[in-house]
């Protein structure tokens, strides 16, 4: 017997399934305007968005929307792109940054229209600005949340 789900376990479901449909049109987008995958672009956005334009490995995987385990593979490769550079930290030998280049930092210009307008066909398109607004309160609410209950976790 299946029953309604609730309408959390609703709200849930329709999250993964709006991902999941739309971050490949996004990534498709700009891979064919903009010149970079979608997990370049997110990687570069925070690096970019950053004090002196450099995170630490650590923070990037804090920050990024992929999983830790890809984040060191898509530095890699921004760095083979000449668009990421790897700096030593200087009190911390263990840690290094990672600094967006000149031309990293000319190709998110490039591709910024084009994601924005990605997002925009794709997912804002469909909503009117009171939803995308609750929308967005909800999901940076429960985004706090997760982090401070993270933060108490001990493993």
């Amino acid at each position: 017997m299946t029953s309604e789900p609730t309408p959390g376990v609703a709200a849930w479901g329709a999250l993964l399934k709006v991902h999941a449909a739309v971050a490949p049109l996004i990534d498709g987008q700009l891979r064919r305007g903009g010149g970079m995958p979608l997990s370049w672009y997110d990687v570069l956005l925070e690096i970019n968005a950053a004090p002196d334009r450099q995170l630490t490995m650590s923070e990037v995987a804090a920050r990024a929307t992929l999983s830790r385990t890809r984040i060191s593979r898509v530095v890699d490769e921004l760095v083979a792109a000449g668009l990421v550079e790897r700096r030593s930290h200087p009190t911390d030998k263990r840690s290094a940054y990672a600094a967006i280049t000149r031309s990293g930092r000319d190709q998110l210009r490039k591709a910024a229209p084009i994601y924005l307008a990605s997002i925009e066909r794709a997912f804002s398109s469909h909503l009117s600005p009171a939803e995308a607004t609750t929308i967005a309160d909800a999901l940076w609410r429960v985004h706090t949340a997760t982090l401070e209950e993270s933060r108490n976790v001990v493993i």
